[in-house]
């Protein structure tokens, strides 16, 4: 490009004593021109095997070696977007109306104590049919890249909150021809009284009528004990 320009300039000098015909000069030029053509195709040309990613992420193991061949649909490497992570999962049907977006859940990976806080983005249309399920989908920010997409975690959501609940342990219900009962330790004896049971959990049942707070439940041996009987309490919480 240099030598081109120089000879273009010096051309130009000539051609203004007329110590050289214009079309030489003409000749000069179009040669640089030609030359630029051809640096701008270049360039071109080496812009189209730079991969350019619409987003930042982390790249990963390179499947191709340097110098080998390939193409359009030549798997290079995985580049992945940790920032935000989207968290998918499922809530069955019966929940699938208490879900909407903008609701706050947290969430735990395996070997982690800590508690992550997420937000719902976004629910499917309709309920699968086959799991009787609705997928729901939440961001998590990952701002300092803690967490890997791909892992699996335990998500815990707030459905609804009732203020001063009253639950006692599941094994404390005595279902009894069709009835749910619990007995009370009162004045050293067991004392049956009938429940109405509310929300469940794994561990835990809410009781919405037929005992009080302060009331002593018993919750081992219960199906050893009669009405009356007398009850010896090995430990109180």
């Amino acid at each position: 490009m240099k030598l081109a320009e120089d000879r273009v300039f010096r051309q130009s000098a000539l051609l203004i004593k007329d110590a050289v015909s214009k079309e030489a000069y003409e000749q000069v030029k179009t040669e640089l021109a030609t030359l630029n053509a051809d640096i701008e195709l270049v360039k071109a040309n080496i812009a189209q095997t730079e991969l350019r990613a619409p987003f930042d992420g982390i790249i990963g193991l390179r499947e191709v070696s340097v110098g080998s061949y390939t193409s359009p649909s030549t798997f290079i490497a995985r580049l992945t977007k940790i920032s935000p992570l989207k968290i998918e999962f499922h809530v069955i049907e019966r929940y699938a109306s208490s879900i909407y977006k903008g609701m706050k859940l947290t969430f735990q990976v395996d070997e982690k104590l800590s508690v992550f806080n997420a937000t719902v983005y976004a629910t499917d249309s309709r309920v699968t049919e086959d799991t009787r399920t609705l997928a729901v989908r939440a961001l998590y920010p990952n701002s300092d890249g803690l967490l890997f997409p791909g892992r699996h975690v335990s998500v815990n959501l707030k459905l609804n909150e009732i203020p001063n609940a009253i639950a006692i342990p599941t094994e404390a219900i005595v279902p009894e021809l069709g009835v749910d009962k619990v007995y009370l330790y009162k004045s050293g004896k067991a004392q049956p009284v009938e429940v109405t049971t509310g929300l469940r959990t794994d561990a835990q049942v809410q009781i919405v009528k037929g005992i009080q707070v302060g009331d002593t439940i018993i919750t081992s041996g219960t199906l050893q004990l009669r009405t009356g009987l007398n009850v010896v309490l090995d430990q109180i919480d």
